[in-house]
């Protein structure tokens, strides 16, 4: 579970990267969307849950 779950935030890190030229102008929201899903996850493996 944890791999799986590695592999995916691997992969969305990757994704988030402004890599097209109109992507450069969206600024920091996706890279603060998964910010905020790895605080989540990061929150749930602490208390156990993952």
């Amino acid at each position: 579970m944890i791999t799986i779950l590695l592999i995916i935030l691997v992969l969305m890190l990757i994704g988030v990267l402004p890599a097209w030229p109109h992507s450069r102008n969206w600024g920091y929201r996706p890279s603060g969307g998964l910010g905020l899903i790895l605080v989540i996850v990061l929150i749930l493996y602490l208390l156990g849950y993952v």
